[in-house]
Parts: C-alpha cells; structure tokens; sequence
C-alpha cells in the first residue's frame, strides 16, 4: 500500500499579519493510522521541505494522543522536514491520495495545478481520493473527466460555516469551504460543530473538522486492497 499525503506550503492568515498552515492532529493521526498498517508514505508539497506548521494547532488544547506521539518521533519529523515537491509525483506510483487540513490549502493547494491534475487522475483511476477539515478546499477547481466539477452530485463534508465563524476567520479566508462544495454541485451534510463526521460517496472520502481525521483515514485505509 502506498499513500501520497499532500501538504500547504502556504504560512500567512490572509492580510492579518497572523501564520497558518497544516494542522497538526490531521497529518499525525491519519499519518499513524497508515504507517501502523503497514502503508509506505510519501509526504509531499507546492514547494517541497518542510510545510508551515499552523501555530493554533501546537497550542495545549489542540494536542491528541496522536500530536504527540508525533513530538516524540524524531524520524517522522525529520521526514516531515523534508517533503518531496509536489510536481514530481505521479497518480500510477501511489494507491490513494491524503489531503491534511489546517487553513493554508485554501490559499494555495486549492488553485494548485499540480494539486487539481493530480486529483483528477487519482479520481479518474478510480483510487480513494480523501480530504480532511479546510482540505476538501482542494476540490475548488477539480473535474471529471465529464467535465462537471468532482464533487457534483457527490455526497461530501467539510469545515463548516459557523466553525468558520467561531474561529473568527469568515472574513479573513478565500472562500468558505461549505459555500463552495455546495456551489459546485456537492451534497453537502455535517454534524453538529467539532463533532467527528465522516462522508463517504463511492471513492472520494471527506471529513469535517479535526475530531474527522482519524476516521477519515481509518475509511480510506479499508478501500486499498491488501
């Protein structure tokens, strides 16, 4: 099993002077749940190296079982250190593709040719396709090979307006990630706010917000064949 986990390599919060980028929990607990099963890795991103880290998402409150197996790991951090660029990996090297959230996707995997080619061929390829929190975001410009957007008529999830709101930043992010999976013809659902949520429709796999990765990973995990 071999699975590609993308990352932002986008660090500023808009126009607030504030950093953003991955967040923590959505790469440790699916990168745990894949390499206790035996999965082979490969970390990539835009610009390759290391991903900015989100600062709110090393703070105390934010920490899991999994971040900090993660703090305790000095190989996973140097491999996280030193990911590969984006635009030398290939849909027919890997059997499923992983996007971690946090807010920097929205500002640069999300317009990421790159980023939305290698989407749509692993979506093509009929091979699990997943997406975490802010991560469905990627699916902005993403289309079948009918021409429709990817998520249309697809059932899916993702951070939701009103956790938007509670973390003060609808006015600070590109688009909201529910208005635009909706506006792109998805069947959006969720949970109430912060509550795990998964949604799974034929080989594409989102989730809502951070509490979602674990499970996220754990479904996409049960699509590789063995």
């Amino acid at each position: 099993m071999k699975i590609l986990m993308v990352l932002t390599s986008h660090d500023e919060l808009g126009n607030t002077g504030k950093k953003t980028g991955f967040w923590l929990e959505e790469f440790a607990a699916p990168y745990y749940i894949f390499k206790d099963a035996g999965a082979e890795v490969t970390l990539a991103s835009p610009q390759g190296g290391q991903p900015p880290l989100d600062p709110k998402s090393d703070e105390p409150d934010a920490q899991t079982d999994a971040t900090r197996r993660f703090y305790q790991d000095s190989e996973t951090q140097q491999l996280l250190a030193n990911t590969s660029v984006l635009a030398q990996m290939k849909e027919s090297d890997f059997d499923a593709v992983f996007y971690p959230g946090g807010h920097g996707p929205l500002w640069d995997l999300a317009e990421d040719p790159k980023s939305i080619s290698l989407i749509e061929a692993f979506y093509a390829a009929d091979k699990p396709v997943s997406a975490v929190c802010h991560a469905p975001g990627v699916f902005r410009h993403t289309k079948r090979t009918d021409g429709k957007p990817l998520v249309s008529g697809k059932n899916v999830t993702g951070f939701t307006n009103t956790e938007e709101e509670a973390v003060g930043l609808v006015d600070v992010v590109p688009f909201l990630v529910e208005d635009m999976l909706k506006d792109r013809g998805g069947h959006y659902s969720k949970e109430a706010d912060w509550a795990p949520y998964v949604v799974v429709d034929g080989k594409l796999v989102t989730g809502q917000n951070p509490a979602s990765s674990e499970d996220v990973a754990k479904t996409l995990m049960g699509m590789i064949p063995v």
